[in-house]
């Protein structure tokens, strides 16, 4: 089968296309002929080695798939040979076949075509987990997406307004921002040109202009760096701040006297460690996003599809901050 790998760590360019050998599912694993991959940003950090999970060379990058399941190993009863289903299987997802483990595997609801559903479960499961079970979003509170624009953001836009919040997204470019607006943001800010000491102080003030002085009840941040802080100062009394990763660059270091004077809490959202640590809670964390695209309430935004031997420029749109939504793999087959 075709296979892109990661042979040394590097970017984009350093993936190569070659023939390997099929896998064979073991026990509690799944065997599924991939039809379309998504693309996400901890894909690109894999192969960089600078992922919290450090695969041993070569692999291929790719965390989530679709497709018809060809074999299942013992134990496996939920899901048969010839069964539609998506998944996540952190690596190796940019491949012809992949192995997903079973308890991360789930039948993809009717309606739902092989790029949807490659496009759905990583960016959903994690907004999901960070504005439920961390957050414990509620109706009328104030969300502030940071990042809106991307993958996990542009699901937090969508997934706050479908749990009652009021949604300010931030983001890079106007041509992003109006992306968030169809997507029900309320209000909308776009990131300064710089962020001095001067900027990183106007732009706590517009988040809390935004939110009508009380400042942001639940931040969500995928991108970290310089941005960070000023979001965070611009909190509200016992707000709830969402790390969620770091796509903008540096690990931001944070006063803790803040944490004090603002009376918040600041919470890591690790997905991946969540759907090891927890699987049948996670389980019913999809069940759940899954019912709300059957009723019409979530829609993945899909901005490009690239055929298996592109996968590397897919990787470089996302090196390159470009991405808006989701990037998907197809893998050309007859769906």
């Amino acid at each position: 089968m075709k296979a892109v790998l990661c042979k040394a760590y590097g970017g984009p360019e350093t993936l190569v296309m070659e023939e390997i050998d099929a896998p064979q599912p073991k026990e509690n694993e799944v065997l599924v002929d991939v039809h379309a991959a998504g693309v996400n940003f901890p894909d690109l950090l894999i192969i960089e080695n600078k992922y919290q999970v450090k695969p041993p060379l070569p692999f291929s990058p790719g965390s989530e798939v679709a497709g018809i399941v060809r074999a299942v190993g013992a134990g496996v009863t939920h899901v048969k040979p010839g069964d539609k289903v998506f998944g996540s299987c952190t690596y190796n997802g940019f491949r012809e076949q992949s192995i997903v483990p079973a308890p991360l595997c789930a039948l993809i609801p009717e309606g739902m075509d092989f790029q949807m559903a490659a496009g759905f479960g990583l960016v959903y499961s994690t907004s999901y987990l960070a504005l439920k079970v961390w957050a414990a979003l509620k109706p009328d509170e104030n969300l502030f997406v940071m990042g809106a624009a991307g993958g996990v953001g542009l699901a937090a836009v969508e997934l706050g307004k479908v749990m009652g919040a009021r949604v300010i997204a931030a983001a890079s470019s106007e041509e992003k921002l109006q992306i968030c607006r169809q997507y029900g943001a309320d209000e909308t800010l776009l990131y300064p040109a710089r962020m001095d000491k001067e900027q990183q102080k106007a732009f706590s003030e517009a988040i809390k202009e935004k939110t009508g002085g009380q400042g942001a009840d639940v931040i969500y941040d995928p991108i970290g760096d310089k941005y960070a802080e000023p979001a965070l100062r611009a909190i509200a009394w016992r707000g709830r701040y969402l790390v969620v990763g770091f796509a903008a660059g540096d690990i931001p270091h944070i006063p803790l006297n803040l944490l004090l004077l603002k009376g918040c809490a600041v919470m890591g959202v690790f997905c991946g460690r969540f759907r090891r640590s927890e699987p049948q809670a996670y389980a019913q964390l999809l069940a759940e996003i899954t019912e709300f695209y059957v009723k019409g309430q979530l829609k993945p935004h899909i901005s490009g599809v690239y055929p298996l031997h592109k996968a590397a420029d897919a990787l470089a749109v996302i090196a390159a901050r470009k991405a808006v939504g989701k990037l998907i793999i197809d893998m050309g087959r007859n769906n």
